[in-house]
Order: C-alpha cells, then sequence, then structure tokens
C-alpha cells in the first residue's frame, strides 16, 4: 500500500516538473494597447492577467496548428465539396 502511495507521488511530481513554466516571454504595449487591455480586464473581470494572456496566445497558436493540419486533400477542394454537399441537401 505505502509502495502504491509513493508511485502516485513520485507521477504526480514528474507530471508538475514536466508543466513547470521556466521559459519567460516579454512584450511591450503602446498606451493605447494597455489601456485597451485594462479596460477589457475590468469589464470581463480577468483577475489573473498573465494566465489570461497566455491562453490567449496558445489558442491563436493552437488555432493557426489545427488550420494547416495535414489533410489527404487540398483545403480548396474541401471547400469546393462543401458547398456541393450543401446543394445537396436541399
Amino acid at each position: 500500500m505505502a509502495k502504491k502511495a509513493k508511485d502516485s507521488e513520485n507521477n504526480s511530481y514528474n507530471r508538475d516538473k514536466a508543466f513547470k513554466r521556466k521559459h519567460k516571454a516579454v512584450f511591450l504595449l503602446n498606451d493605447k494597447e494597455q489601456e485597451a487591455f485594462e479596460v477589457y480586464c475590468k469589464r470581463y473581470k480577468v483577475k489573473n492577467k498573465a494566465r489570461f494572456m497566455r491562453e490567449s496566445v496558445m489558442r491563436v497558436v493552437m488555432d493557426q496548428f489545427m488550420d494547416d493540419y495535414p489533410t489527404l486533400f487540398e483545403k480548396k477542394d474541401l471547400d469546393r465539396l462543401r458547398v456541393e454537399d450543401r446543394g445537396n441537401e436541399e
């Protein structure tokens, strides 16, 4: 029983260590950007600004990765198929 608990603690420790943030990213805002950001945070009650910025950036990155993911067909071919499918449904 004690070994199982110890293994669980080790797995948790390794997972926490793997996700530890150790790379710093810095960017500057001009006065208007800063003002807009502060207004947004106040209006939408953003309590953790660093988390908000990190998640916003990563959302854009992941969306782009999903858009760029290779497929069997070219995007223009898939778009053409979608348009043709809509015409057949009616």
